[in-house]
């Protein structure tokens, strides 16, 4: 090469134009070039390449080495003589020099993020989602400077957001929603963000503000932080971005109603700011400012502001939305006064929902205009008048909830114009006439409900008829009348029925057997006759059938016994007559399904025996060879018993220390007074329902009186269930180890094998329960409660002090798993007692609370942890019943107790719950949350008086947030809550002051403030 090289050189340097030395000069010298170039860049190149893969697939390794396998796993091509490019989830450049994209998407993937995957450099697009990663991002991700897409959504994620991800610049998409991430959100990470589009940190435990520097992502078009613990108010920054869609939804973020930010986001499309603290316009009065700063939006599709508590009438600027216009939810707020007709100019409305506002007037005839409508929600409203002929022509009618209201006069026929309709919600009102027959042109209704009205006439064929009805029918609590019609059984797909509490006539048909779906039957409280058909065998999913309280005659089918899945039945105040059937249901069945039915016979304790059964045992020969029986046991006894008194002598003295020795132990045996299931019976008046005092999943509780004038509470466990009986030896295991004066105590129990009960000293004051909601018709309407503050904080130390002990001083530490207001029962002086240890769960000294060690095996291992609504959260995820969970339940009775508000409330939906909803109020609008009851009994109190009465209130709501946290290690001990409540009750009974009270805390007066507030650091330094 040196050779032609040097005969080019020579050819140019003496001006040789000949051919051959052209011909060298251009052919050699571009081919040097080549060989040059080759030598110098494509080698190395070569090489550089073959070692990027090699570090990818190391750094991929390494991540699947963090992964908790199994042989079925996704990853299983994860290995060495695969090439990188091939694995699972993985894709390269065009070239395939680098890895570029790693895909793991609901793949089941268990373990932590490995930081070696910062190590791919080349990586453009890293989603890891839908898995159950834990642990926290690695903060080495920031050398992944050409990552355009971050999505590692739905895992388990802990801990804060990295701020070295701000050095992401190219970054378009971030997605950390559905993770447990905590903490602020770096401000930095908004520092160079011109590139991001999408940021989507929802249903995490992110708080602190929204970053100001958020308005430094001009292209930000998306952003969802719903579900988390922000505050503040929204930054006005975020008119420097593009912004379609904003959701916040559910969070603490305060203010007025963002009209001056949401004016200048002309291309806003969807707005949900739902349950946060925000207010309307002058104090909490006016929604027209807001409502006409979004006439700038005409791009505006949605608009969600439910569950803010927003006061205000609906102005008439609502008509004059975008032209999109198609979704508006109002629910839970404090609207007052009537529709504006100008809603009707929504021409593309298609959902609308004033549920749960202060409404009233009538329904507008104007909405039938909204042709495009497919929800209409008004219920819990105040609306008076008749129901408008109009709302028939809404022809995409899908739902109608018009329940709980004030209306009256008939259904409109045109209702049954609306053939699009699936769901029709018309109970709880005043209506009256007869149920058109027009309804039956509904075809398509999953779920009908006109209960609790006026409703007259007989049931219209037409309606039953209806065989698309799959999910329930009900007609309960009217003044319907005739026969009980046979087009019911065209109802194939139909799961529960309920006739009750109405005039209807007639027979149960065999052909109710076609009904296959149903597990709900509810024919109580009418005047049924005739017999039960023997085809009610065939309903193989049945699970509850009420017929009592009609006239119904005839034996009992004993195909009902073959029904595996019937848990509940109840044949009482009827005439049925014969022997009760022995098989399936039956076999554990108790006297309470066949009360009031004086010709039945049977094997079931407290129902007469058959006269069959009396012959065969009074007959001569069984007489004769019993009194043989007899005679040989006693002989035998006698013989025994001497032999045993000879050997007992020679052993006393042994025992007589061994006896010394146990007596300084507790002593868990009680000689309890023996009774028999006919002498409960005969107290209690057969079971009369009259002396029902309570119900529940596992039995019956009824008021009776002893032979020795004793007044006792008799409950009556359901058999029928083998996890009733498993309940029953709990409760009996629990309640003989145990003494303490804030715990009911067992006056004894009787058991036979199918009858159970306990019987129990009786508190005429009843349960907590009762008097936090009292149940007569006019307490309801006042809708108050006869507990004044005081007694609250003394019931509430009762139980903590109860509590107490079960966990840390019992001789058998107890986990109660089911402590609610119901099972707290107060004695004539107000005392609280705990009951109710159906379920608990025993654990021996020195045992964590995490690991309750069963004393009696596994006989209730599977049962069911805890009523819901005050489950902790942890059993949900399969944890084991602990102490911990039992302090959460208790933090949610304190809540219930400031709030009376259950924990099921119809108003805690998609993710509200009840600590959710104090603790958002707790910071600024405490009021909002606490009873109006308390209030009341609040405003004619001395100044002094007022300041102490805030300050239980407020520890009160402290103790129930600390005790209903998330996780269960930053929970106090029952101890502490029971500390913190005796000087509580002690500082309202004794009328401390409120700086004697404030020390005793560990807070200075200070702090307090001249309205007794803490203030928020104080709380967060305690962990709420």
């Amino acid at each position: 090469m040196k050779h032609e090289q040097q005969q080019c050189n020579e050819v140019v340097k003496h001006g040789m134009m000949r051919e051959e030395g052209l011909f060298l000069c251009l052919f050699f010298r571009p081919l040097f070039l080549l060989l040059l170039l080759h030598s110098l860049l494509f080698t190395p190149t070569l090489t550089l390449h073959h070692n990027s893969l090699l570090s990818d697939k190391a750094a991929l390794l390494a991540f699947r080495n963090s992964i908790i396998l199994d042989p079925t796993s996704a990853l299983a091509n994860w290995i060495h003589p695969v090439h990188v490019c091939n694995f699972t989830g993985v894709a390269c450049d065009r070239h395939r020099h680098r890895v570029s994209k790693l895909t793991l998407i609901d793949l089941g993937l268990v373990g932590n993020i490995s930081p070696f995957l910062s190590n791919l450099t080349g990586l453009r697009i890293l989603e890891i989602a839908n898995n159950d990663l834990f642990g926290g991002i690695p903060s080495e991700l920031f050398s992944l400077q050409n990552l355009r897409r971050l999505r590692l959504s739905s895992n388990g994620l802990e801990g804060p957001i990295p701020s070295s991800l701000a050095s992401l610049s190219k970054l378009t998409v971030i997605s950390l929603m559905l993770n447990k991430l905590n903490g602020t959100v770096p401000a930095s990470f908004f520092s160079n963000c011109t590139s991001l589009h999408n940021v989507d940190l929802s249903n995490n435990f992110l708080t602190g503000r929204i970053p100001e520097e958020i308005g430094n992502c001009p292209n930000l078009w998306n952003l969802n932080i719903y579900n988390n613990q922000f505050n503040g108010e929204l930054p006005l920054s975020l008119t420097n971005t593009s912004l379609y869609n904003l959701d916040v939804e559910y969070n603490h973020l305060s203010g007025e109603l963002p009209s001056t930010l949401i004016e200048n986001l002309p291309a806003i499309s969807f707005l949900h700011l739902s349950n946060n603290d925000m207010v309307s316009h002058g104090g909490n009065t006016n929604l027209e400012p807001f409502i006409m700063s979004l006439r700038n939006c005409s791009s505006l599709e949605e608009l969600e502001l439910a569950g803010m508590g927003l006061g205000g009438r609906l102005p008439d600027s609502i008509g004059y939305l975008g032209v999109n216009f198609s979704v508006l939810s109002l629910q839970e707020n404090q609207i007052f006064g009537s529709i504006p007709p100008s809603l009707a100019q929504l021409s593309k409305l298609a959902g609308l929902n004033l549920t749960s506002n202060l409404l009233n007037g009538t329904i507008p005839a104007d909405i039938s205009k909204l042709s495009k409508l497919e929800q209409l929600f008004l219920s819990h409203n105040l609306f008076t008048s008749g129901i408008p002929e109009a709302l028939g022509e809404i022809q995409h009618l899908g739902l109608l909830d018009l329940s709980h209201n004030q209306l009256s006069g008939e259904i409109p026929e045109s209702i049954g114009n609306l053939s699009q309709m699936n769901y029709l919600f018309l109970n709880n009102n005043f209506l009256s006439g007869t149920i058109p027959s027009a309804l039956g042109k509904c075809t398509g209704l999953y779920k009908l409900d006109l209960s609790f009205n006026m409703l007259s006439g007989s049931i219209p064929q037409e309606i039953i008829g209806l065989q698309e009805i799959r999910i329930f029918i009900n007609l309960s609590h009217n003044n319907l009348q005739g026969i009980l019609p046979i087009e019911l059984s065209k109802l194939k797909n139909v799961q529960e029925i309920d006739f009750s509490s109405n005039n209807l006539t007639g027979s149960i048909f065999p052909q109710i057997s076609s009904c296959i779906a149903l597990r709900f039957i509810n024919f109580s409280m009418n005047s049924l006759q005739g017999h039960l058909p023997d085809s009610l065998g065939e309903l193989e999913n049945l699970e509850s059938f009420d017929i009592s309280k009609n006239k119904m005659s005839g034996m009992i089918p004993a195909s009902l016994g073959k029904l595996q899945s019937l848990a509940y039945l109840n044949l009482s105040f009827n005439n049925f007559e014969g022997m009760i059937p022995r098989e399936g249901f039956f076999k554990s069945s108790t006297p309470l399904s066949f009360m009031n039915n004086p010709l039945l016979c049977g094997t079931i304790p407290g129902i007469r025996s058959c006269s069959g059964e009396r012959n065969r045992f009074q007959s001569p020969l069984f007489l004769t060879i019993f009194i043989l029986i007899i005679c040989i046991s006693s002989f035998l006894t006698t013989l025994c018993c001497g032999i045993a008194w000879l050997h007992l002598r020679a052993i006393i003295s042994v025992r007589n220390s061994e006896s010394s020795r146990r007596s300084k132990m507790p002593d868990f045996t009680h000689n309890f007074p023996r009774i028999t299931s006919r002498q409960l019976s005969e107290a209690t008046g057969g079971f009369d329902e009259q002396r029902l005092i309570g119900s529940g999943s596992y039995g019956r509780v009824f008021r009776g009186v002893l032979p020795d004038r004793t007044t006792v509470a008799v409950k009556v466990l359901h058999t029928q269930s083998g996890n009733s009986t498993k309940s029953f030896n709990r409760e009996c295991e629990v309640l003989k180890r145990i003494r303490h004066r804030n715990l009911i105590r067992i006056i004894t129990a009787c058991s036979v094998p199918d009858f159970k009960a306990l019987v129990l000293p009786y508190m005429e004051n009843g349960s907590l329960d009762r008097h936090l909601y009292q149940h007569s018709p006019a307490s309801l309407a006042s809708g108050s409660s006869d507990l004044s503050l005081i007694q609250r904080v003394n019931i509430c130390s009762d139980i903590a002090e109860g509590m107490a002990y079960l966990h840390h001083h019992s001789p058998v530490r107890v986990i109660h798993c089911d402590l609610k207001p119901s099972n707290v029962l107060l004695k004539d002086d107000m005392t609280a007692l705990v009951s109710d240890f159906g379920i608990s769960r025993l654990m021996t000294p020195g045992i964590g609370s995490g690991a309750a060690a069963e004393n009696m095996g596994k006989s209730t291992a599977s049962m069911f942890t805890g009523s819901i609504g005050y489950i902790a959260p942890e059993y949900g995820f399969g944890s084991s019943a602990s102490m911990e969970g039992d302090v959460y339940s208790f933090g949610v009775l304190v809540l219930e107790m400031v709030t009376r508000k259950r924990p099921i409330d119809d108003m805690f939906v998609e993710g509200l719950n009840l600590h959710k909803w104090v603790k958002s109020h707790y910071y600024s609008r405490v009021e909002k949350v606490v009873d109006s009851s308390l209030q009341r009994d609040s405003r004619d109190q001395s100044p002094e008086m007022k300041k102490m009465w805030e300050v239980a209130i407020r520890e009160l709501i402290e103790l129930g947030l600390l005790c209903t946290q998330q996780s269960p290690s930053t929970r106090p001990t029952m101890l502490d809550a029971a500390d913190d409540l005796n000087r509580l009750k002690r500082y309202l009974n004794d009328g401390d002051t409120t700086t004697t009270f404030a020390s005793s805390l560990g807070i200075s007066s200070s702090t307090l403030g001249d309205d007794c507030n803490y203030s928020p650091q104080i709380a967060i330094d305690r962990n709420i």
